[in-house]
């Protein structure tokens, strides 16, 4: 125990207690004393061991014998305890610039927030906007600051590593000693989460200096950390590690499929290689006692070589794909070009910043003929729900436009609470009033997974439930998933018919991946959802496509490539089914 630890455990305990909102004296008694020991020059282990620290202007007995528990045992029970009391995640509140412990404690006590990662979410969904103290300039404010903060988080969100790597490859392009270039990693298996970047590139070997040159040149670099003729690695000003692989062009597509991954993909490939009397590293495929690699043009001839059909990047998990592959069986995976319209969007009716025309406009000029509006009911106060008078004012508003369209359709939605219960915040007769109806849990997330998963069932047996919104209720990097019994859902929601939304909002990317097998064996449909809250978040379709891959769906499985009329006719028969 150093005296900097003595400090630090003093400074948090007033913390605590102000997250708490104990009497502020109490709380400033510790900061005082943190500060005491602070500026004391004799060495203060000494003095707390025989008791004469409270002799010290600024500590006094109490705190003294707090001090000496602490500095004979290594723990304070008192600091465990106010900390154990209190969510974990609320300290890492106090990490983001202009937050205190004033504006935590608002925080946490009016929207329920406790980590860094709802912290995000709540601010892109404009909850700290219409909090009293805050509003706009202090919710942007607060964005940068959690951007700067994740600068140096250990993974980053699919969409902004995306964007790291996008900008990294463009400026790479303009290097004309480079014949093929690719992402390759997490990134191209459109994985929720990145560790880092990962490119390939082919070029002649006398060019490949030139070329790390002009990488490690790029002026997103914050600093070199390695650089060769084959690989190098800089850290990105963002916080990302990038590496660049060179290789001669006829070794690319061997390189681009082991550095593509994943690690478990790779060693299935290796194995099935060996037992067809072949040697696959990242260099080549080589039949057994040869040193020169079998020709492969691409990535297909990879595959087309070990008896396989090709891959896609997405499936390259080791989850089944290699045996669905030597059978020829692998789905035709869904395309952005199949999808006709979008779902679950929100407007300035509840937590949206844009209104219900901007949003049809904004999704018509993506080329898709359809919209369906699903703002938040009346359970969601926080986030402005429409209560029963305000829904009938939406849905006439969404006839209104619609009576202006002849290529276009906004459908009638709602995202309703699924309550502790399992009951719904609507009667059955406002529900009835919806084209669609998304069920989403938005509160009470400690349940134990028994009753989580009976009040997520109770809710997909109401008859006028039509799909299940973000299924496990994770933020990615923010929150855990809730504890629940996904095969018992899944297999209820197929009992009567519902739909499993694949949440593109790239801090939820919720159905989880790993579940789309399971789901499509059940004969469940889904639906892309990109969650949006603005214009521009219409596009994270892209992200809920990518999971949609991953979890081997084909177009046949997502309603989102349905024309509208068979998709009405589809809603109404399910409402059927139901009753």
């Amino acid at each position: 125990m150093y005296k900097k630890d003595i400090i630090h455990i003093l400074e948090e305990i007033g913390t605590l207690l102000e997250l708490k909102g104990e009497n502020p004296f109490k709380a400033r008694a510790y900061f005082n004393a943190a500060r005491t020991l602070e500026t004391l020059a004799a060495d203060p282990i000494p003095m707390i061991k025989s008791g004469e620290i409270a002799d010290i202007k600024g500590i006094g007995s109490a705190i003294s014998g707090k001090l000496k528990t602490l500095v004979e045992s290594g723990q304070l029970p008192y600091h465990q305890e106010l900390k154990a009391s209190l969510p974990a995640g609320l300290l890492d509140l106090l990490k983001i610039p202009g937050l205190g412990p004033k504006r935590v404690k608002s925080i946490f006590e009016k929207l329920y927030i406790s980590s860094i990662g709802e912290l995000e979410y709540a601010c892109l969904e404009n909850r700290l906007r219409d909090l009293d103290g805050f509003g706009q300039k202090s919710q942007d404010n607060i964005l940068k600051s959690i951007e700067m903060h994740k600068r140096y988080s250990e993974r980053y969100h699919f969409h902004f590593a995306a964007t790291e790597a996008g900008h990294t490859l463009e400026y790479l392009q303009k290097q004309p000693e480079l014949i093929r270039l690719e992402i390759a990693g997490s990134l191209r298996r459109k994985r929720e989460t990145i560790k880092d970047i990962d490119i390939v590139a082919s070029c002649p070997a006398g060019h490949r200096e030139k070329v790390m040159d002009y990488f490690t040149r790029y002026p997103q670099t914050e600093r070199i950390i390695a650089k060769g003729a084959t690989k190098s690695t800089i850290l990105l000003h963002s916080g990302l590690h990038c590496d660049l692989r060179l290789v001669d062009d006829r070794q690319f597509p061997v390189l681009l499929h082991h550095s593509t991954g994943s690690k478990e993909h790779n060693t299935a490939m290796r194995q099935r290689a060996k037992s067809m009397g072949l040697t696959m590293n990242e260099y080549g495929l080589f039949p057994e006692g040869k040193n020169e690699s079998l020709p492969a043009d691409d990535e297909a001839a990879i595959f087309r070589a070990l008896g396989l059909s090709d891959i896609p990047p997405e499936l390259r998990e080791n989850h089944g794909e290699i045996e669905a592959a030597s059978r020829q069986q692998l789905p035709q995976l869904v395309e952005a070009g199949q999808l006709r319209g979008l779902f679950h969007v929100h407007t300035t009716y509840s937590d949206g910043a844009a209104g219900i025309k901007e949003m049809a406009e904004a999704c018509r000029c993506l080329g898709f003929q359809f919209l369906g509006i699903s703002d938040h009911s009346k359970a969601a106060f926080y986030a402005n729900g429409l209560n029963e008078e305000r829904v009938k004012q939406q849905l006439n508003e969404i006839d209104q436009l619609n009576a202006q369209y002849r290529d276009f359709v906004i459908l009638k939605g709602i995202e309703v609470d699924i309550l502790a219960d399992g009951a719904l915040d609507y009667a059955d007769d406002v529900l009835a009033g919806f084209d669609f109806v998304i069920a989403s849990v938005h509160s009470s997330f400690k349940m134990s997974e028994e009753d989580m998963t009976r009040r997520i069932c109770r809710a997909l047996a109401n008859p006028y439930v039509t799909m299940l919104g973000h299924p496990t209720g994770r933020l990615l990097l923010g929150r855990e998933a809730y504890p629940v019994n996904m095969p018992v859902v899944l297999e209820t929601a197929a009992q009567h018919g519902r739909i499993i939304e694949i949440n593109a909002n790239p801090h939820r990317l919720d159905l989880d991946w790993r579940w789309g097998k399971k789901t499509r064996e059940l004969g469940l449909k889904t639906a892309i959802n990109p969650d949006a809250h603005a214009q521009d978040g219409l596009n994270d379709f892209h992200l809920g496509l990518g999971i949609a891959r991953k979890g081997w769906f084909e177009a046949a499985d997502v309603i989102n490539t349905m024309p509208v009329d068979e998709l009405m006719d589809y809603f109404r028969s399910l409402r059927e089914i139901g009753q």
